[in-house]
């Protein structure tokens, strides 16, 4: 007996291909779909975990600011401080300074020289004075630049020839001055008492500038 199939089988075949294509697409899909899904939820839990950190760096950083500026500040009172306790000491050790600023202007003034003015703002120290010769002035600013550690760097302002009355009929020409001179404190006399006594500062200072500042201007 012959048997015949009539129904549509390769419609049939076609329809079970588009079926499983269909299926594989459906399936890709929905693997592809939940690789994304997973891929975000990776990168999105990282992000909500550094934004955590950022947050917990800002909060350091705020603290650390504000200790910074407390440091700051406790530097400033510290530096005032430093600046009293050096004010305070320094009054305390120029209390006999100007004994000394005297005694040590009577030691240096050489014979046939005497001062007219003396005026003194903060250091500096103003002479005026005459002097029998030119000489003596430089003799003058020779003594207050080497041989006394109280005074520093004699100059020279002025020298005008003038005269002076002894007697009714005796008049001498004289030469007037103007010297300017540092007034040292007692912290800096040890300090370069300290500095002379070690090796290093064992070299003499040279007399050069000494006899440079005390040669004698043209007289007017």
């Amino acid at each position: 007996m012959i048997l015949i199939n009539l129904l549509p089988h390769r419609e049939a075949a076609r329809k079970r291909r588009r079926d499983a294509f269909n299926a594989a697409i459906g399936a890709s899909v929905l693997v592809g779909v939940l690789m994304a899904a997973a891929v975000y939820l990776y990168f999105q839990a990282r992000l909500d975990n550094q934004s955590l950190r950022n947050q917990t760096l800002a909060s350091a950083i705020t603290v650390l600011e504000s200790q910074i500026k407390e440091i700051a500040t406790i530097e400033t009172e510290i530096t005032a401080l430093r600046a009293r306790q050096k004010a305070v000491e320094d009054l305390q050790s120029d209390r006999n300074l100007q004994v000394y600023l005297l005694n040590e202007l009577v030691r240096q003034l050489p014979d046939g020289v005497y001062l007219t003015d003396m005026r003194q703002v903060d250091q500096t120290v103003t002479l005026k004075g005459a002097a029998q010769s030119n000489e003596r002035v430089s003799e003058l600013l020779r003594n207050l630049g080497n041989n006394t550690p109280y005074f520093a760097k004699p100059q020279l302002i002025e020298i005008v020839t003038g005269s002076v009355t002894l007697a009714p009929r005796d008049q001498r020409r004289v030469a007037n001055f103007t010297i300017s001179v540092r007034l040292l404190r007692s912290s800096e006399v040890q300090a370069a008492a300290a500095a002379a006594a070690s090796p290093a500062g064992a070299a003499p200072a040279p007399a050069a500038a000494a006899a440079a500042a005390a040669a004698p201007a043209t007289a007017r």
